[in-house]
C-alpha cells in the first residue's frame, strides 16, 4: 500500500508543523491530476461565475494519481 503525506501536524493533529496546504491548493491538485484546469472550471451561481478553488489555488507538486 502506498500513499502521500501532504504536510505534517503536531502530536495532537491540531497545528501545522511543516508544509501547510490550503483546501484550495488541494482541490487544484486533484483537478490537475484529473486533467482539468481549475481556473477554467466554473459554475454560474446568482449571476457570478464561481470556481471550486475560488480566487486562490495552486496545484501541489508531489500529488500522484
Amino acid at each position: 500500500m502506498g500513499g502521500t503525506f501532504i504536510g505534517v501536524t503536531d502530536d495532537f493533529a491540531y497545528n501545522v508543523v511543516r508544509d501547510p496546504c490550503s483546501v484550495h491548493d488541494l482541490h487544484a491538485a486533484i483537478l490537475a491530476r484529473m486533467g482539468i484546469d481549475h481556473e477554467k472550471l466554473t459554475c454560474l451561481f446568482q449571476g457570478r461565475k464561481f470556481r471550486l478553488t475560488d480566487v486562490a489555488g495552486v496545484p501541489i507538486r508531489g500529488v500522484k494519481a
